[in-house]
Parts: C-alpha cells; sequence; structure tokens
C-alpha cells in the first residue's frame, strides 16, 4: 500500500473527505520526521517507535567493483514494531 492508498482508506473514516485525510496523515509523518529529525524518540503505544540511530562508521564493499570503500558515521531512523502490531502480523 503506498501513501495514496492510504489516505484513500482513511477517508472512508473521514466521511470519505479525501482532503481532511490527506491532511491529517500529513501532520502526522511531518511530526513524526521533525521529532526523529531533532533526536527525539516518538513512540505509539501498540503500534511501534521511531528513533534516530548512530551508524558507526565502518568499511562496505561496492557491489560493482568489488573494492572495499570506508563508510562515515551517520544518523539513521530506527522503527521498531509494538506488541499489538506484532500480534496482529
Amino acid at each position: 500500500m503506498n501513501k495514496s492508498q492510504l489516505i484513500d482508506k482513511l477517508s472512508a473514516r473521514f466521511e470519505g473527505n479525501r482532503k481532511q485525510a490527506a491532511h491529517a496523515l500529513e501532520s502526522v509523518l511531518d511530526t513524526i520526521t521533525r521529532e526523529v529529525a531533532k533526536g527525539e524518540k516518538v513512540a505509539i503505544t501498540g503500534f511501534g517507535s521511531f528513533e534516530r540511530k548512530v551508524r558507526k562508521a565502518g568499511t562496505a564493499r561496492n557491489p560493482s567493483t568489488g573494492e572495499k570503500i570506508r563508510t562515515k558515521k551517520k544518523n539513521v531512523p530506527k522503527f521498531t514494531p509494538g506488541q499489538d502490531l506484532k500480534n496482529v502480523v
């Protein structure tokens, strides 16, 4: 399911108002993105948590050439599913 399809599903809960559903989804995603970018953990009980993790510097392999390359330390997003989500899946 892509973002547009998710908005369609949400619009059913907003009495068919796709604009309200799109605004609600955009607001939630924007808030989560901004907070995680600041280093905050966003936990939605039962669903899961979003947080920023540091990926250490190291070595990787170029898939085209097989050559080893050095990677820099960088921040990456991480999602950990909650128990309710795990139980459903």
